[in-house]
């Protein structure tokens, strides 16, 4: 059965990113004796006219599409990017009667109300690599596939069970020709690797856990260092780890990086540190092992601020942290979401100072808080009053405490 995956990201914010979880969707589906085609739609100039070519080389029976992000999570302008998505689905049914089947993260935090939205025929939230293949089969077959874990299929409402793979190592990998526009000389590109799913922090405002639950599942590190070396044989040698904290558990990230270094790969990755417990040990490890770069999501620098926000670490466990960082070599990015519970004009002013001390890199600063259903900051922006019973949360609604607001006219 002929199977397209649109990737219907467009957004450059940060870094130009590879649809890596739609590549693994798609190996999936290989896998299980399916043709596959995807179609980036980062990389194309004219969308409509890369669909309507791509449908009419491969004339599929299934048209599957990843929705990456809802919004930009700017409060002062906030763009909602499922119209650009909305495009995508209007392009797809000009060309095709197949079924339309969205999935990716954004969509995965929102899957019946963004269904509806953009009035596709299914869904699959959460992890697509298990419960896709098994969608297009029963499809296939003419069969009803809406009983399927995660599934959620157009005009039917109630709540749907999600499934989590609990064997990392069993699901197939993408290869290098799902991504035939991906240059590895292209010094703007940074190649995704997972180690690790699932999450057991409780921050209040994260989504991570309801998409990936709280369980950590981890590939072998052995099989995470087969694919590196894959991807560095391939001439890929800029590498991201998108595992949501590298650093949890601190021994599995310690024996991933101990390998990475015994087989001299002489590659370069980033990755996402919580500022917690991190040993110079495992830093040393790190830098050994090619990390460059740290993304440090401490949010705030004022206690009051992190303890709201249900983090297990302090201010002088940041510093610690990232001065063993930069003693090692390896750039620094902060970020700090202000305006949350608790937060003050005094306690912006404590955390603008914080970041300033350290002398990072480079800062993200954002002034309020994209709230996401399912999240203790949900259930305390209904409390507070600023979002009502029953809003889905599709349209971006923001957590800024009052008082915060910009006081004086906008900069142009």
């Amino acid at each position: 059965m002929n199977v397209l995956l649109i990737s219907a990201n467009t957004e450059r914010v940060n870094l130009p990113a590879l649809p890596y979880g739609l590549a693994l969707v798609a190996a999936a589906v290989r896998a299980a004796g399916h043709e596959v085609a995807m179609l980036d739609l980062l990389r194309e100039a004219d969308q409509r006219a890369a669909i309507a070519r791509a449908i009419a080389a491969l004339r599929p029976r299934v048209i599957g599409i990843s929705v990456r992000n809802i919004d930009d999570q700017c409060m002062e302008r906030p763009r909602f990017l499922l119209a650009q998505v909305a495009e995508v689905v209007a392009a797809c049914r000009e060309h095709s009667r197949a079924p339309l089947v969205l999935g990716g993260a954004g969509y995965s935090i929102f899957p019946a109300a963004a269904l509806a939205h953009l009035g596709a025929d299914f869904g699959v939230c959460g992890e697509g690599e298990m419960v896709f293949p098994l969608l297009v089969s029963r499809l296939q077959r003419g069969e009803d596939p809406a009983d399927l874990p995660g599934v959620y299929a157009a005009g039917r409402s109630g709540p749907v069970a999600r499934a989590f793979a609990s064997d990392l190592d069993s699901l197939p990998l993408p290869r290098a020709d799902l991504w035939p526009t991906a240059d590895p000389a292209d010094p703007d590109l940074w190649v995704p690797v997972q180690s690790r799913r699932g999450c057991p922090l409780r921050c209040s405002y994260c989504s991570t856990p309801r998409l990936e639950g709280r369980a950590i599942r981890a590939r072998t590190p052995g099989a995470v260092v087969a694919e590196i070396a894959r991807l560095a044989r391939a001439g890929f040698r800029r590498l991201y780890f998108v595992d949501n904290t590298f650093n949890v558990p601190p021994e599995y990230a310690l024996e991933l990086c101990h390998r990475i270094s015994a087989e001299r790969l002489e590659v370069a990755w980033r990755c996402i540190l919580q500022p917690h417990d991190v040993p110079v040990e495992l830093i040393r490890a790190m830098a050994a092992a090619g990390c460059v770069e740290v993304s440090l999501g401490f949010e705030s620098g004022a206690p009051r601020v992190l303890r709201a926000m249900d983090k297990r670490f302090r201010p002088p466990d940041v510093r610690e942290v990232s001065d063993r960082l930069a003693a090692h070599g390896i750039r620094r990015m902060g970020f700090l979401l202000l305006g949350g519970p608790g937060e003050t004009q005094e306690t912006v002013a404590e955390s603008l100072a914080f970041a300033d001390a350290l002398g990072l890199h480079q800062l993200r600063i954002t002034v309020g808080i994209r709230i996401y259903p399912g999240t203790p900051l949900a259930q305390t922006a209904l409390r507070d009053g600023m979002i009502a019973a029953g809003d889905d949360l599709l349209f971006p609604r923001f957590y800024l405490t009052p008082g915060l607001e910009y006081p004086g006219p906008r900069p142009a």
